[in-house]
């Protein structure tokens, strides 16, 4: 009697767990889990008749023509200075070294000013450019070669003078953590063009991630299979992507048949979408062990590309990141993205200076970017890829005053009311400036943009109506863009 109730007594408690508790409730939180994964929102236009649940990234069609199928952004973490680049700003010259007024001082906040700072003209020499006649610095004499292929936005602002918040503001159009980055959205609503390959690739360079972490290129609340895959420029770009000793390419193709079968198995029994994911990025992994050695190599490209570029194979850098990027939207990556660390220019040394720091690291980036744009071209694939240029904010027109007194090197504090982004390719109208600051650069005076504006162009030369691009979450539609943005059709023709 004792033996048949203590079965009888875990047999109850079996039925209490979590996992049965689940299981008996597929239809309730399993079948909502579903509805959110494979639901597009209002219209249910996102995905698109053809959206495969048994494959969450075939290619799928956006909402209209695309005028680009593929996307370089190409983000300089810690904020250039819009002052010594693009934003040509004479009568800040004239103003050097006095006291900053005090109509830019109150009820501003600033990260690190303190007291009263005195004015810094631009450390640089601007002169225009091409038929344009864009206004670039001597920092960037490369792209200055270009300047008729880009389209400058001049007056972006943001609500975020931080970092972190600052690039998550950017990269996934909210300042907290939790939403989905721009890759993602973009790997979401149109799949990917090669099954071998990460449909959403992240590359860095400057010896640290961004401020904001790995979250700016996770998924936030859509199905993980989405989030960017950060891929390594030298040795194997991903690592444990090589079978381990003893173990040959069948078996490992055995085992993972064994493993899809049980995650099948686990899919059809409790409907977690996630389950999805994982299937999906077992396949892959498998599959780039054949195709991702070939493409992240770039030891095998011509040695005039080499020379074009200023790549160093072998070595991590910006120039090897560009180059891999131009080789993986050659094979149908959809989106990718590149950090690049480096460009907090505060002036509390000298390779954080707007002068010596900022002019270094603007060579380590105007070569490669510039030939990026003359590369793509050549191989006719800059009609459809949209190149991303810019920071999480801007400088201020005043110097740096760190605990009320100048600092050690000439610098700028975090600017949020105006900086400078640019675009390229993609089907973006080349030579043209839109947007204009005041006579210091510190506040636009039109054409004012923010990063829902920016994130609304890109998915629109996508192919999609960023108001009508949803994700079903919480009870409610979410988008990028939030509840704001607007297409900058000056520049989008």
């Amino acid at each position: 009697m004792e033996k048949i109730l203590k079965e009888a007594y875990w047999r109850n408690l079996e039925m209490e767990t979590r996992r049965n508790f689940l299981k008996g409730s597929f239809m309730g939180l399993g079948g909502l889990a579903l509805g959110s994964l494979f639901s597009c929102g209002s219209g249910g236009k996102a995905a698109g008749p053809a959206f495969d649940p048994r494959n969450p990234l075939a290619a799928r069609p956006p909402h209209f023509a695309p005028k680009a199928r593929s996307v370089i952004y190409l983000h300089m973490a810690g904020a250039p200075s819009q002052l010594e680049l693009f934003d040509y700003k004479p009568d800040l010259a004239l103003l050097d070294g006095q006291d900053c007024p005090q109509s830019f001082l109150e009820g501003k906040r600033f990260a690190f000013i303190r007291g009263v700072p005195k004015m810094l003209g631009s450390q640089a020499k601007f002169s225009q450019h091409g038929q344009s006649g864009a206004w670039i610095s001597n920092y960037l004499p490369h792209l200055s070669g270009v300047a008729d292929e880009l389209s400058f936005m001049k007056a972006v602002s943001t609500d975020q003078f931080n970092h972190a918040p600052a690039q998550l503001m950017m990269q996934t159009g909210g300042a907290r953590l939790g939403r989905p980055s721009l890759g993602s959205w973009v790997t979401y609503g149109l799949g990917s063009e090669n099954s071998d390959l990460p449909a959403f690739v992240v590359l860095t360079s400057g010896g640290q991630n961004p401020d904001a972490g790995k979250s700016i290129w996770g998924s936030g609340f859509l199905p993980s299979v989405y989030q960017g895959v950060q891929c390594r420029s030298e040795g194997d770009p991903v690592l444990f992507i090589k079978d381990p000793d003893g173990i040959n390419r069948d078996l490992r193709k055995a085992s993972i048949d064994a493993i899809t079968e049980i995650n099948r198995q686990e899919y059809k029994e409790y409907g977690d979408p996630e389950i999805l994911s994982r299937i999906n990025q077992y396949e892959m992994a498998y599959r780039m062990q054949i195709a991702a050695p070939e493409v992240f190599d770039i030891h095998n490209e011509p040695e005039y590309i080499h020379k074009m570029y200023g790549t160093e194979p072998g070595k991590t850098s910006f120039a090897n990141n560009v180059l891999l990027a131009r080789k993986l939207v050659e094979n149908g990556v959809r989106f990718v993205q590149l950090y690049d660390w480096g460009w907090d220019m505060h002036g509390t040394q000298a390779s954080e200076s707007v002068d010596t720091g900022l002019k270094e690291k603007c060579r380590s980036i105007d070569q490669a970017t510039t030939a990026l744009i003359l590369d793509l071209k050549q191989r006719g694939l800059l009609d459809d890829t949209l190149i991303v240029w810019g920071g999480e904010f801007g400088r201020t027109p005043m110097a740096e005053n760190r605990e009320g007194k100048p600092n050690a090197f000439k610098g700028r504090d975090h600017h949020a009311e105006a900086f400078t982004m640019w675009m390229a390719g993609g089907g973006i109208r080349p030579g043209v400036t839109y947007g204009e600051t005041d006579e210091i650069g510190y506040s636009a005076v039109s054409g004012k943009l923010n990063p829902h504006d920016v994130h609304a162009t890109v998915l629109h030369q996508l192919g999609f109506d960023h108001e009508q691009f949803t994700y079903e979450f919480q009870g409610r539609p979410f988008r990028l863009t939030d509840v704001a943005g607007k297409v900058v059709k000056e520049i989008t023709g």
